[in-house]
């Protein structure tokens, strides 16, 4: 797509956006240690919902994309997996996370299993962290607004959405998370009785979809909807969950919160979701790549002057609250979780090696972002390869009745990505990274690469139980 065509009120809306970012990313901060990485462990409820809220829904092109080609598999695969995920980790785990008063997933890895685990952990926690999926939709929305390069437009909104976050920590990314959050619900309830208005309505709606956009599984089949169920478990174990129960005020806001949450990403995912649908209604004619560009060239097609800037607006707000997040995140793991770990040192030295971070983080998800130029195969890739590493190893750091010993946590974690990644590297470069990844038939014994990563890890895992008891047994 090209550059949009924006009137008056458009830019004007814009303008005020980006400058309002940028006041509330610098408003005065407090400058302790605890405040600069988990906001002094004192958000209350709303605060602490909008950001998770906001943290967590940042892939709006990809969930354009993915209903226009699709339809409601979107729903399906992309919502339905993580509502149930998110409340099996609220009624389970986040609680006890936040009881914990850590930090983060290495921090509890090395408290129940050593420092080997919690250095790997910390390696799959950056890949899971990298903000690449969406730096690359952010640079795509600068580009559109601005008619720039791609990567010049992507350097643009890495710099917008950390620098205030490079000064003030995670107090400057929950800020940003709740007017973010606001913009996100507001652009789309707007924009939506519009589209579909100008689009035929319900019924315009029925007769213009094909008929298996409106299956659930989107005539891909359950296998490749099954897929999408594992990798919802990244849910356990994702960093940016785990902070914010940390830095939650009580267990009961961070289970209360998570619950809360789930409410609110149904009701985005519904507004999303139908906007896309009224997008293949309206536009059946997109081909290739443009379907990526699916409410951009929506908005461009039907929005009057002021809501399309509105819409816009939501667009970069969903997409740049999960941008600040995940480079956070990222900035805190390089920092703390691996060079301050492997160094030592006071724990204020943290802050800086945190900053060094984001700057690293930053420039490493650029690299990702032109390298694998695709949305929902970054999520994938990521997901497919760091569920089985993280999953056994997070589980029994909060049962430790179930743990093993160091050793064998490492061998599962290793065994477990490791498995799936060279699954995962087979196919590529048999079939290039641009493959479509629901084909099973591209991988070993047609099975979804994150299957035998899990199948390695459960047998390292169940190994080490053995071994472990005939420790006890001959001890005794």
């Amino acid at each position: 797509m090209t550059r949009a065509t924006f009137a008056t009120p458009d830019m004007v809306l814009l303008g005020a956006y980006a400058a309002l970012t940028l006041a509330i990313g610098f408003w005065k901060r407090r400058r302790t240690h605890e405040d600069y990485l988990v906001a002094g462990r004192a958000l209350g409820l709303p605060v602490f919902v909008a950001t998770v809220v906001a943290t967590w829904y940042g892939g709006i092109l990809g969930v354009g994309e993915m209903t226009y080609r699709y339809g409601l598999i979107n729903w399906t695969t992309q919502g339905l997996p993580y509502y149930i995920m998110a409340t099996v980790f609220a009624l389970t785990l986040a609680g006890k996370i936040r009881t914990a008063s850590l930090y983060t997933i290495p921090d509890k890895l090395n408290e129940v299993h050593g420092r080997g685990p919690a250095l790997l952990g910390a390696a799959c926690a950056f890949v899971m962290t990298t903000p690449a999926p969406y730096v690359l939709m952010a640079g795509q929305l600068v580009r559109i607004v601005t008619g720039w390069a791609l990567l010049p437009s992507i350097v643009v909104g890495v710099l917008f959405s950390v620098v205030y976050v490079y000064v003030g920590g995670f107090q400057s990314d929950v800020r940003i998370n709740v007017f973010q959050f606001l913009l996100m619900f507001g652009g789309f309830i707007v924009a939506l009785p519009i589209v579909a208005g100008r689009s035929g309505g319900l019924d315009g709606l029925m007769r213009a979809l094909p008929p298996d956009h409106l299956k659930l599984d989107g005539g891909l089949g359950l296998g490749y909807v099954a897929v999408w169920f594992f990798v919802a478990i990244w849910t356990i174990v994702d960093p940016g969950f785990h902070q914010r129960c940390y830095a939650a005020r009580s267990p009961e806001i961070a289970r209360r919160g998570i619950l809360i949450a789930v409410l609110f990403w149904i009701v985005f995912d519904l507004l999303t979701t139908a906007t896309g649908l009224f997008a293949r209604a309206a536009m059946p004619d997109l081909v290739g790549a443009e379907a990526g560009y699916a409410y951009p060239l929506l908005a461009e097609r039907l929005l009057p002057p002021g809501v399309k800037g509105l819409f816009y607006i939501a667009m970069l707000a969903t997409v740049m609250s999960t941008v600040v997040s995940y480079t956070f995140l990222g900035g805190m793991t390089i920092g703390r979780d691996l060079i301050w770990r492997l160094s030592g040192g006071p724990i204020e030295r943290v802050t800086s090696l945190t900053r060094f971070g984001l700057v690293a983080t930053s420039v490493a998800a650029v690299g990702i972002a032109l390298a694998i130029p695709s949305v929902v195969q970054q999520w994938w890739a990521i997901g497919t390869v760091c569920v089985p590493a993280m999953l056994p190893a997070v589980i029994t750091s909060y049962a430790p009745r179930w743990k093993v010993t160091p050793l064998w946590t490492t061998l599962c974690m290793a065994l477990g990505g490791g498995t799936a990644l060279v699954c995962l590297t087979s196919a590529w470069v048999r079939h290039g990274m641009g493959a479509e990844m629901s084909d099973s038939s591209l991988f070993p014994f047609g099975l979804q690469p994150m299957y035998p990563g899990l199948a390695a890890a459960t047998a390292a895992y169940l190994m080490g139980r053995v071994a472990q008891g005939r420790g006890k047994r001959a001890d005794g």
